[in-house]
């Protein structure tokens, strides 16, 4: 009985000195049960543009998109990676039932006592108990560098996130362009014909070279072929939408967009600070990588250490089945068993040494990823600055074409111009508006660059932030 009392002793000592343990764990649990999703869709950025169509589009995103689903069992797993680890810090309890027969087939002398040879079952059903004292703390290095990793894994997904949404973004205000820019074609289209159809009259009547008729048919020709493309992009787009959304048929007609004069072009600052790449998924994860490495180095350092198990069981043994609870069947026992390896032909120092040479490289990768940073966030924020020059250019280009069409309208409507000159005025116009177009539109997209390439933070503020 003093056995089963000091067994019960040990083993309650052990669950008491984890009672903190496993309070960190629930609270990591709780932790994990929020949703922290939402926080890396920011709706409240996109807000900014005041497009509720697109606002939809995320959220649908945000349902059913599979990248997104993905991204979020990683995390699952990699949290169930970490209460794995932390298992391996707890006593290991178990049955472990044994049925046996002794064949004796000869006979057994114990000093002047003879026991003859004999035949007998035994049946042995004990619970047994092991657990290793984490005294080092190797165990609990381990399971911190899982938590590293999973925070690791969290940034994967904060990435996938914002490569999403920055891409959903990016097609929805193309899908916008796209949209405008077919009507822009489809009016030269029907300015072309027209002008094709009075040029053949006017060869007809032998007052235009068959030349001009053929340049005009050829000309006729481009704007068919643009418009075809232009709508072969519109399903394009169309359908890579439907799949970042997650869904499987896409009715380009039932896609929701707004019109394009309703876009709401968001100002750049001039210069953003450099300690903005902090907010950056994949430098916070380097971060964390060289932490885990870390705290890898100093795992490998303390496996040269002895290793201290306590293991014990407690059950019962008996030579009937029919008996096995019976009296005098109570077995126990408990011990304490170090242990330090004195030679492993080098292993143990070959992987220290690995992890250290992991540590450093882990310091470069970190140093590369802090200039790549700056160097994106400066590349898309020069581009968008040359995105609203060029946009601004090709405003006042299509304010000039605007007077010019509009003088020669007026001419046209006191005789002093042609039919046929003022619909190449009018050709004229629409050309400069799709340049207007395209560069409106790639300064929207440049703006969505930058959030992108800063880490999804709001680059409006983020200076006073910092």
């Amino acid at each position: 009985m003093k056995k089963i009392n000091i067994l019960i002793l040990t083993l309650s000592l052990l669950l008491c000195s984890l009672s903190p343990v496993c309070a960190k764990q629930t609270d990591n649990k709780n932790k994990n049960k929020e949703d922290y999703k939402l926080e890396y869709l920011n709706l409240k950025w996109w807000q900014k543009y005041n497009d509720s169509n697109l606002n939809q589009y995320l959220i649908k995103a945000y349902e059913n998109n599979q990248d997104l689903k993905i991204a979020s069992l990683n995390v699952k797993q990699a949290q169930q990676v970490v209460k794995e680890s932390f298992a391996q810090q707890l006593p290991h309890f178990g049955i472990q039932g044994n049925i046996f027969r002794d064949l004796q087939s000869s006979d057994t002398k114990l000093g002047d006592v003879v026991i003859n040879d004999y035949s007998q079952s035994n049946f042995v059903l004990p619970l047994t108990m092991t657990y290793e004292l984490d005294i080092w703390g190797e165990n609990y290095l381990k399971t911190k560098a899982i938590k590293k990793q999973v925070e690791m894994i969290k940034q994967n997904e904060r990435a996938t996130y914002i490569a999403l949404t920055s891409a959903i973004a990016s097609q929805y205000f193309n899908f916008i362009k796209i949209d405008k820019l077919i009507k822009n074609q489809e009016e030269l289209v029907k300015l072309q014909t027209e002008i094709v159809r009075m040029t053949e009259i006017k060869y007809n009547n032998g007052l235009a070279p068959i030349t001009e008729l053929l340049a005009e048919k050829q000309i006729l020709t481009t704007f068919q072929e643009e418009l075809n493309s232009y709508r072969d992009t519109q399903l394009v787009i169309g359908r890579q939408l439907g799949v970042l959304t997650g869904q499987r048929e896409v009715d380009n007609s039932l896609l929701p967009r707004s019109d394009y004069n309703s876009l709401t072009l968001i100002d750049i600052p001039e210069s953003i600070s450099a300690e903005a790449i902090q907010f950056r998924p994949d430098l916070i994860k380097t971060e964390d990588y060289i932490e885990k490495i870390g705290i890898d180095v100093r795992v490998a350092k303390r496996d040269f250490l002895p290793k201290f198990l306590i293991y014990g069981q407690a059950g019962f043994n008996a030579y009937q089945l029919s008996n096995i609870f019976g009296n005098h069947t109570f077995k126990s026992n408990i011990g304490f068993m170090p242990s330090l390896d004195l030679f492993t032909g080098g292993a143990k120092m070959a992987h220290f040494r690995y992890k250290k040479l992991e540590y450093e490289k882990a310091q470069q990768t970190y140093e590369k990823t802090i200039l790549t940073s700056i160097q994106e966030v400066n590349n898309s924020l020069s581009s968008a600055i040359t995105a609203k020059e060029n946009y601004e250019q090709s405003k006042k280009r299509f304010s000039l074409a605007k007077d010019e069409y509009n003088l020669s309208d007026r001419k046209y409507q006191i005789g002093a111009k042609s039919k046929m000159d003022n619909m190449r005025a009018k050709e004229a116009l629409l050309l400069a508006e799709k340049s207007d177009v395209s560069n409106k539109i790639n300064y929207e997209i440049a703006t969505v660059n930058i959030y992108k390439a800063i880490g999804g933070k709001d680059y409006t503020t983020v200076n006073e932030e910092l």
